[in-house]
């Protein structure tokens, strides 16, 4: 199949900080930095106790135990990366890493984990990239405490900036005064892109080599974009949503319902095109983390709280070349909506900035037809400024499994 790709006339890359952009409002204040560092130990060590729930007491606070990414199914298999734990304010996070060459962060969306880029992490490894890939805290195999400020993508942000900052920027990935061209590239999918949009405005200018978003949210949850008729239409329904999430029982029934393998495998084939690619180890790698005992409460944070920075609110702050993928079969966030529209006119007014449709692609293309999105982000990751890989492809692919 063809893929209709929209690249910018201007240079690939940007020097300092764009002028601002036009927008629908002002851009938000930099995320506040925070010290991390990294653990040897799974378990959060001296961890402060989880804030009050607002559903009353929360659950004792389980013993820190080795985890997995990888499904029930995977478990047990060769897998092409391995697993590591960092402690970021007192909370256990779960990475990956593999390959070696220029680092490349890959950032999951909401209710997904790290395992969401099965297919995308030995793909880069195999062409020479340091791949790092992480659970957000809340997610996957990382620790989902009960926050009394609730989750938030300014949250997400200030934590992936203090990961890269600890290892992709440390182990090789320049920045703050590193040559041109050097930093790390970061990927993220859905309310991931915004997470790497946010993080990528924290961080210094040459910190940052490249950005990817893969069919981009417009906000943290739907009550952001209230530009789109379809969300109108349904805020009455999303504020029933919220009101009736703040009671536990029915949070727990909703949740509950949500979560359901049946139910979830359903959802997911009307997400993604290739129904082939909706199998068992994509229903774990969703359903699995859901079982955690403070997954209720996260998953009713993210849904009633604030819908966060727009991107358009964050790209004036970023300089770095950008690499747009969209599947063109989005039923969250379709090309004909407020953001796809945003995303596929911004190469017109944005220098270095580029963007490809996938056919019949839902809204994961990584996972839903992860060789459309290869073909497409390989050619660019090597195109960057010093973008090259920096080891030998071969040797990458074999130490993929071994690094850390």
């Amino acid at each position: 199949m063809q893929v209709a790709s929209r690249p910018s006339a201007a240079a690939p890359r940007l020097s300092g900080r764009p002028a601002a952009a036009a927008s629908p409002s002002a851009a938000p204040g930099r995320a506040r930095r925070c010290v991390a560092r990294r653990s040897a130990a799974d378990g959060p060590g001296g961890a402060p106790p989880p804030a009050a729930s607002p559903f009353g007491a929360p659950p004792p606070q389980r013993q820190p135990q080795p985890r997995d990414a990888a499904s029930p199914q995977q478990q047990g298999r060769p897998r092409p990366w391995s697993l590591h734990s960092w402690s970021w304010r007192g909370h256990r996070v779960n990475y990956a890493t593999a390959g070696c060459g220029r680092p490349v962060v890959l950032v999951h969306g909401f209710g997904a984990s790290l395992g969401h880029y099965r297919a995308t992490i030995p793909a880069l490894a195999a062409a020479g990239y340091k791949v790092y890939a992480l659970d957000l805290l809340g997610f996957g195999a990382s620790d989902k405490p009960v926050l009394q400020e609730g989750y938030s993508i300014e949250l997400w942000a200030q934590l992936l900036a203090d990961f890269a900052r600890e290892f992709p920027l440390a182990d090789g990935g320049g920045g703050g005064g590193s040559p041109a061209g050097s930093g790390a590239v970061f990927v993220g999918n859905s309310v991931g892109s915004l997470v790497c949009l946010a993080a990528a405005a924290e961080l210094p200018a040459d910190a940052v080599a490249g950005v990817c978003l893969l069919n981009s949210a417009g906000a943290m949850n739907n009550k952001g974009v209230v530009a789109d008729w379809r969300i109108i239409a349904a805020l009455p329904l999303l504020w029933l949503i919220d009101l009736l999430l703040s009671i536990r029982p029915i949070a727990r029934a909703l949740f509950d319902n949500v979560r359901d393998r049946a139910t979830l495998a359903k959802v997911l084939r009307g997400v993604y095109r290739n129904e082939a690619a909706v199998d068992d180890d994509l229903v774990d790698i969703i359903a699995g983390p859901s079982n955690d005992e403070t997954a209720l409460d996260v998953f009713v944070s993210v849904i009633t709280g604030p819908a966060g920075p727009k991107p358009w609110d964050l790209l004036p702050r970023i300089a770095a070349p950008i690499f747009i993928a969209w599947g063109d079969r989005d039923p969250f966030t379709p090309l004909d909506g407020p953001v796809g529209k945003f995303f596929a006119d911004l190469p017109e007014g944005r220098a270095g900035t580029r963007f490809a449709l996938l056919p019949d692609v839902g809204h994961c293309p990584q996972d839903d037809r992860p060789e459309l999105l290869h073909a497409e982000l390989l050619p660019w990751l090597a195109a960057l400024p010093a973008g090259g890989p920096a080891c030998g492809v071969a040797a990458a692919a074999a130490g993929g499994a071994a690094d850390g």
